[in-house]
């Protein structure tokens, strides 16, 4: 008996975009099955962000196929909440009326905040002004979570609470994510698959094996420094 094969949540088959003589994505191929989580790397200007924002619906293509999800969110490195409305109501935007407080509440408790719901996006800190994002994100159930740097502001000790917090929200709901960062580590830790952007295109493809989300494990050492001299950095 042979078994079904799921379609991939994303698929892109040589996706171009050009902006006037420039072309930032260049015949680019990608796909990335529901519940997988993908981390992007590449030098800046190598056409992450357009990446991403043509797989959010935000840029348009000039050639080729690409198949994303009906449901999709984006958690961005600002957490762009609303300071004229409460932190429920900006978990909230654009629900139903009826469940919006219920779901908004369900969901900050996921992320640890179901205390703060009632207060000003003014009085959160960075961290929780991000845990809220993601609640906003995830309480809407996407098929596709397109994630541009959302750490990147945070300090080193609240980056780590985050990575943990991510990886659980995401086993929870099972959607195809698409990581974009600057940070090697970070990508090796989170991710089922590193990806390396070059010039418009998808350069390598690294799976990440249980080992290696350990820093100490010679696995980890070994990837970090593969992707580290993809990128054209040698460490002394």
């Amino acid at each position: 008996m042979t078994t079904a094969v799921e379609a991939p949540a994303v698929r892109a088959r040589t996706i171009t975009r050009r902006y006037a003589d420039r072309t930032v994505l260049h015949e680019l191929d990608l796909e990335i099955r529901r519940g997988e989580f993908v981390a992007l790397i590449g030098k800046s200007g190598c056409g992450k962000t357009t990446l991403l924002r043509t797989l959010a619906g935000l840029d348009r293509l000039d050639g080729g196929d690409l198949t994303v999800p009906s449901s999709s969110t984006v958690v961005f490195q600002e957490h762009r909440l609303l300071p004229w409305e409460k932190v429920w109501r900006n978990v909230a935007l654009n629900l139903p009326r009826a469940t919006a407080r219920s779901r908004a509440q369900s969901a900050l408790e996921e992320v640890g905040l179901g205390d703060h719901a009632d207060v000003w996006p003014v009085t959160l800190s960075g961290g929780e002004a991000q845990r809220v994002a993601l609640a906003r994100a995830l309480v809407r159930e996407p098929e596709l979570l397109l994630l541009d740097e959302p750490f990147a502001a945070l300090d080193a000790l609240t980056r780590i609470r985050m990575h943990g917090l991510v990886r659980d929200l995401i086993a929870r709901h099972r959607p195809a994510v698409l990581l974009v960062t600057h940070d090697v580590d970070e990508a090796i830790l989170l991710a089922d698959r590193v990806l390396t952007m070059r010039d418009g295109r998808i350069a390598a493809d690294h799976p990440v094996t249980g080992p290696a989300r350990h820093r100490g494990d010679p696995a980890f050492v070994s990837l970090r420094a593969e992707l580290l001299s993809e990128l054209g950095v040698v460490e002394q």
